[in-house]
């Protein structure tokens, strides 16, 4: 039998996989999906599971059980493209006919000493689950610093008030503003909003290190807190950073017009491991999934693929359970409720979806 392997279960690798299951396969083809969890996490709300406001049963997904589909389940530790073979920690290697790369990403620590050592992440499940562990056991009154003021920064602080009105909470960031990538007008929002909501926020913040509950902004100043997470900055995969291939600036590697990588037709990527005119999202993902799932049945057919442009139709966040924001197209901004409901409605469509 062929095989299509597809390694990882996120909003892009799934994507691929159902809308390949939706047709006949060819009679010789198997597709195998590799993932670590029995399970997809809807990673677009690991922020509310962080901060407590939801139970993770909330954001689990199986994954669809297809007599055509086999998961496997393990920790992949290098893709070896000459050979054509999937490697694991500790388990026998998987080859492959056809690959799909979507194994998301990592933090981004910038290089800065004790920032992986002492922060907390919200970038897999099980990092997150530890997450709500640890911001969770701050006592009343104890302070939690929220690195990094964009879109998953501000959802989480806010979330977090909302779980814990007695905590002190605050957000750190290089930039001048929180959300510094969004309209100006929308910026002006939820920094009130966050205000009204005693969350402190301090821009230009460079942080040069940092030791156990000490921030170091420069060399001097200290910056205290009994928690921290770290919401600063993305980057691909470990198994992608370690391809000796053409990479753009943020290391996602570069492909060709069916996102297949240009020396390896026979592998595609996907997601937050591919360079897109646009920054890695959950709805990048899936659009990028259903083109790629589009190119695999033509390479089947021995046809031409023929693609249309990605559109995306914009970016929604929240802010507590009643408060949302969102640009939609280019220039329609919303806050307020509206944009909230929208993010609600946007996560039970992916529930149903998925499920």
């Amino acid at each position: 039998m062929k095989k299509l392997v597809i390694l990882g279960g996120g909003y892009g690798g799934l994507t691929v996989a159902l809308h390949l299951l939706e047709k006949d396969l060819p009679p010789d083809t198997v597709i195998v999906l590799v993932d670590r969890s029995p399970f997809q996490g809807l990673k677009t709300e690991y922020y509310a599971l962080a901060a407590g406001t939801i139970a993770e049963t909330h954001i689990r997904v199986q994954f669809p059980v297809d007599p055509r589909l086999i998961i496997k389940y393990g920790d992949v530790s290098a893709v070896d493209l000459e050979n054509k073979q999937v490697l694991f920690d500790g388990k026998e290697s998987l080859g492959y006919d056809w690959l799909v790369i979507g194994l998301g990403c990592t933090d981004n620590y910038h290089g800065i000493p004790g920032a992986e050592e002492y922060s907390c992440s919200i970038q897999s499940f099980s990092q997150t689950r530890e997450t709500y562990v640890r911001v969770n056991e701050v006592a009343p009154y104890g302070q939690v610093t929220v690195v990094g003021g964009g879109l998953s920064g501000v959802e989480i602080a806010a979330e977090l008030r909302e779980s814990r009105p007695d905590l002190n909470i605050r957000i750190l960031d290089r930039g001048g503003s929180i959300l510094s990538a969004f309209p100006s007008k929308l910026q002006t929002f939820v920094r009130e909003w966050m205000s009204e909501h005693d969350i402190e926020m301090r821009s230009h913040i460079c942080l040069t290190r940092l030791d156990g509950h000490d921030l170091y902004n420069g060399d001097s100043d200290i910056i205290k807190t009994d928690a921290t997470v770290w919401t600063a900055g993305i980057q691909p995969s470990p198994v992608v950073q370690a391809l000796q291939l053409p990479k753009d600036k943020q290391g996602r590697l570069m492909l060709n017009e069916y996102h297949q990588l240009p020396d390896y037709n026979d592998v595609y990527i996907v997601g937050d491991c591919a360079s897109l005119p646009f920054s890695p999202s959950a709805q990048a993902a899936e659009a990028q999934g259903k083109q790629i799932a589009e190119v695999i049945r033509a390479v089947w057919k021995n046809e031409t693929p023929r693609l249309g442009k990605i559109k995306l139709k914009g970016v929604l966040g929240s802010l507590g359970k009643k408060t949302g924001f969102g640009v939609m197209g280019k220039r329609t901004i919303m806050t307020g409720s509206i944009p909230r409901a929208l993010k609600s409605g946007v996560l039970w469509m992916s529930k149903q979806h998925f499920g």
